[in-house]
Formats: C-alpha cells, sequence, structure tokens
C-alpha cells in the first residue's frame, strides 16, 4: 500500500503516521495544509510548519498545500493540489488524524472518491482518554501551541502532556467539561519526538495571549540528536 499522509503536525495525524508505518505501509509523503487566511472549517493553524522537520527526521518527502481557509473552497484547493501528487506517485491512499468531525472526515473522504484512492482513519472514533494515554504511552512528546478553553489557564500554554500531568488535564477536562483529546478545539499540539523519529525538535517560541486564549508562534526551530 502506498499512501500520503495529510498531517499538521499534531498528536492525531502524527500518531495516524505512525500507525501507517506499523502496518509496513509505503509513505510517499507527508503534505502539510497552509491556511493562508485567520480561520479554517477543516485545518489546524499553529505551528504546523514543524511537520518540515517531522518529515526530515523520518526521511519522508515533503509537501505543501497552500488553502483559502474558506468553507468548501479549501476543500477544492485541497483537491487540486493533491491530485499531481497523488498521480505522479501512483498512490493508493490518504490517511488522516480524523477523531470525531463528520464535517471533515466526509470531505476528506469526497476528496478520496475524486480522486480514485482509499481513504484511511485509523483514529475514527477512538476513546478520548484511551487515545491520550495511547500516545503518551508510545512515546509521543506532546507540546500545547494553542489553548482556548475554560480550564487551561496560560500555564498550560507550550506545556508538554506527559505522566506527569496528564491526570491533572483529566480532572479539570471533568470540572470544565472540555473534551480530554482537544477534538472540540479546547487546544492544539504539535509532536516534538516519537517513536518514528530520529532526533527531537527543539522550539524557539512566543506567547500570543488575549483575555482567555493563546498560542505559540515560532521562531526558530531546529533538530537535534537524541
Amino acid at each position: 500500500m502506498r499512501i500520503v499522509v495529510l498531517s499538521s503536525g499534531g498528536k492525531d495525524s502524527t500518531l495516524s503516521l505512525w500507525w501507517s508505518m506499523c502496518q509496513g505501509w509505503e509513505v510517499c509523503a507527508i503534505v502539510t495544509v497552509v491556511v493562508e487566511g485567520d480561520d479554517s472549517w477543516m485545518f489546524q493553524i499553529p505551528a504546523t510548519n514543524i511537520t518540515s522537520l517531522q518529515a526530515k527526521s523520518t526521511g519522508i518527502d515533503y509537501h505543501t498545500i497552500s488553502v483559502s481557509g474558506e468553507s468548501e473552497v479549501e476543500v477544492e484547493q485541497l483537491l487540486e493540489g493533491l491530485r499531481p501528487l497523488i498521480n505522479s506517485n501512483s498512490v493508493d491512499g490518504l490517511v488522516s488524524g480524523a477523531l470525531r468531525s463528520e464535517y471533515q472526515r466526509r470531505r476528506l473522504d469526497g476528496i478520496c472518491e475524486e480522486l480514485g484512492i482509499h481513504s484511511f482513519s485509523p483514529l475514527w472514533h477512538h476513546d478520548p482518554e484511551q487515545h491520550m494515554r495511547e500516545l503518551i504511552e508510545c512515546g509521543m512528546e506532546m507540546k500545547m501551541v494553542s489553548v482556548s478553553s475554560d480550564g487551561l489557564g496560560r500555564q498550560w500554554l507550550g506545556r508538554t502532556i506527559d505522566d506527569s500531568n496528564f491526570e491533572e488535564l483529566l480532572k479539570l477536562s471533568k470540572q470544565y467539561r472540555f473534551n480530554i483529546d482537544g477534538e472540540g478545539g479546547e487546544f492544539e499540539t504539535v509532536i516534538l519526538s516519537g517513536p518514528h523519529m530520529d532526533g527531537n525538535i527543539v522550539l524557539e517560541c512566543t506567547e500570543s495571549w488575549s483575555h482567555d486564549r493563546g498560542h505559540l508562534n515560532i521562531k526558530s526551530m531546529h533538530l537535534s540528536d537524541r
């Protein structure tokens, strides 16, 4: 199976990449969607440029596709951006990190149908708590690059989710009723290291914070030896 992985550099798409590699599939490329606008119905915006180093650390080809962020228009832009890549590499399928968004998955399935390839969402409807525990257990280093939920104060921005603080995060999610896996947009993550990566990513960031939400701005990044 020759596949392309759609990745924002966050926890879900990165776990889907690792899952694909564990199947023994040939990953032809990691594709990141770059949103030119301030919002998107489909795609993560903060810190997605980290995927270039993630791809380098795995030795996988890396591509970006720019979209406007406008509903439905961005779907067509992704389709047309994928078409030459799929055709030139004889790709069999597209893998995404979709968890529970019917809006996202239906549109990705539609893109794949148009391109004549399979659509894979290996994390679809994973149990939220178990999903987060699996990420920690398999060695994914997850850094929060945005927070926008009651219960997640400024101290969580830039924090790494691991064994030392997951129970605290779980308690807050129950108290403030947000999704522990961030599926409702309560937080976004990037992966700095993992079992599939040769080395780990070091970031230099600044914070942008307004009222009860904020995000990290990556000023520089590099890949270092473990």
